[in-house]
């Protein structure tokens, strides 16, 4: 029986129509072979496009889908998920890309952006003849998860999972829960003691018949995949192992040390804020002239990004010497004051009216810190505004330094298979659409260990992360893309490429029966794991790889259709 294929193409409003010929294109793919109808929409994503091709479907009893649109990596879901409401098995649906691939790229020539367009149907229509249907793969889960780390955002993720139900285990190589908050004296900006908002959740984590906490442990090695996964851990020689369904990393991040900075190490009276704020808790008596040096090793060639809460935390401390002798002399030497949002603005303006001093000083031109006897005694600024040096004599000198990645985040990133930025901390998947996730599915990540993150922030954070991480839970099984690499034993070398070029992890060895009385050992993927990357499929030399969806044959069909047109 002959193919029935029908083509949708989008106008996307302007972002493709404006530089597309759409109605040519749509007059084209009805020309191409096996096509039954071909339309095109102004928006083929909204419910009057996505019922457009549910009715075309049952009209014309299509048994194949192409649609012409923008990026796949949003919208591709959307339409699969529709052709399956038709009726249509999901896998039996080919997207184009005429935006990014083509309009986008091509906006000075409209001309040719239209031919091109033309093409890259063409290709779709060639590929999408050859495939096949699929079914989802599904795989059961733990009702079980692993917070690593016992920072705020940890306690908040292994809490929230617990109230859900499902048995937590909260593992921190520390002997303590809490992270660097227990070092922090007040936070901001309520100037509330740290401990009235951490000793309660501790509690409630602690005494929770669904969370076991392990302290003192470290992380010897994490194997499998979402809903099964094997982790190993080590304490005093002694190893233990725990099968959990989910991840949490909420690793968090740790004070920069400053050595060699402004007499730091140098001078006794020159610490860190956070140094600070351990050895300053409740006596400031004697601190009469502080003055605080911001953006202490941020914003710089080795380390780039801003520290985003250090101005703040600055303030802090510089408002609660205040608060203790309003007759101190406070000044903050600043690049730049980040106080975003109507609450921590309204901190910045209390902190003015309290009469502490803010001056702003250029990178070129750092403070200047004179001392004797091993305490800092004069520092010496250019002040940017005034054009001119401004000397003040100090009692102390506190630096302003940011957050830095966790010292184990690149082992645990070869470890779990997860990728970490430029800056060392955790990348996630995708920072709009999956701020919490990573590429590897039933890992999740929260807090610090993402990016430098204010108590808020990492709570909310934490919330996010154990709802994602429950999700898989509460369904009792994943279901996972069809569209994954397959092996044919006979062929496989036993090379190797394929287990070394893999991201996830998802291919190893197995014992396979070729010929009688021969079993020799031959790569195998688990498809649960794989993500359909391809980067198997491209590495292997003997052509024993293939990827479900995206075949030798399929591809091939999709270049000989535009070399036959080039032809001709």
């Amino acid at each position: 029986m002959a193919l029935r294929i029908g083509v949708f193409i989008c106008h996307c409003g302007t972002n493709i129509g404006g530089i597309v010929d759409v109605p040519a294109v749509v007059a084209y793919a009805r020309t191409l072979p096996n096509v039954v109808c071909a339309e095109g929409n102004l928006y083929t994503c909204s419910e009057d496009g996505l019922s457009s091709i549910r009715d075309m479907i049952k009209e014309h009893d299509l048994d194949r889908v192409v649609v012409a649109s923008c990026t796949p990596r949003t919208h591709e879901p959307l339409f699969k998920k529709n052709c399956e409401s038709g009726g249509l098995n999901k896998y039996l649906f080919e997207f184009v890309n005429i935006r990014e691939h083509c309009s986008w790229v091509h906006m000075d020539t409209h001309d040719g952006a239209t031919v091109k367009a033309k093409d890259l149907v063409r290709m779709g229509v060639a590929k999408v003849s050859l495939l096949t249907p699929q079914e989802d793969l599904a795989t059961d889960v733990i009702r079980s998860s692993l917070v690593i780390g016992g920072g705020i955002s940890g306690l908040t993720a292994a809490l929230s999972l617990a109230n859900q139900g499902y048995q937590v285990e909260l593992i921190e190589k520390e002997d303590r829960l809490g992270g660097l908050l227990r070092d922090v004296n007040r936070v901001f900006p309520t100037n509330d003691l740290s401990k009235e908002l951490l000793d309660p959740l501790i509690h409630a984590v602690l005494n929770h018949k669904k969370i076991t906490a392990h302290l003192g442990v470290e992380l010897a090695d994490v194997k499998g995949f979402v809903g099964n996964f094997s982790v190993s851990l080590t304490k005093n020689g002694t190893a233990e192992e725990l099968k959990v369904g989910t991840i949490v990393l909420s690793t968090g991040a740790r004070e920069l040390k400053p050595e060699g900075m402004f007499g730091y190490g140098r001078f006794d009276n020159v610490m860190t804020q956070l140094e600070f704020e351990r050895k300053f808790r409740s006596d400031t008596h004697g601190l009469n002239r502080v003055v605080m040096i911001n953006c202490v090793g941020a914003r710089v060639e080795e380390r780039t990004y801003c520290g985003r809460f250090c101005c703040i935390t600055g303030m802090k401390n510089a408002i609660l010497l205040k608060e203790e002798n309003p007759q101190a002399e406070i000044h903050i030497l600043h690049r730049d004051i980040m106080a975003c949002g109507k609450v921590f603005e309204d901190y910045y303006r209390r902190a003015l009216q309290m009469g502490i001093k803010f001056i702003r000083y250029s990178v070129d031109f750092p403070p200047e810190i004179v001392g004797s006897d091993n305490m800092a005694r004069r520092v010496t600024v250019h002040h940017e505004l005034m054009g001119r040096d401004v000397q003040m004599d100090v009692d102390m000198v506190l630096l302003t330094t940011p957050l830095v990645p966790g010292e184990d985040n690149q082992g645990l990133s070869r470890m779990m298979r997860i990728p970490v930025g430029n800056e060392g901390y955790f990348l996630e998947a995708h920072q709009k659409l999956r701020p919490v996730e990573f590429p590897s599915d039933g890992i999740f990540v929260a807090g610090c260990a993402r990016y430098p993150t204010e108590i808020t922030e990492c709570i909310a954070q934490g919330y996010a992360a154990a709802a994602k991480a429950a999700a898989p839970m509460a369904q009792g099984r994943v279901i996972s893309d069809a569209f994954t690499s397959e092996v044919d034993p006979s062929g496989c070398s036993a090379c190797g490429r394929c287990i070394d070029v893999c991201p996830f992890g998802a291919i190893d060895w197995n014992e396979f029966n070729g010929s009688p009385g021969e079993t020799r050992r031959a790569a195998t993927v688990n498809a649960t794991e794989c993500k359909g990357c391809g980067l198997c499929v491209a590495s292997c030399l003997s052509g024993a790889l293939q990827m479900r969806g995206f075949t030798d044959e399929q591809i091939l069909a999709m270049v000989n259709t535009t070399v036959l047109t080039a032809a001709h």
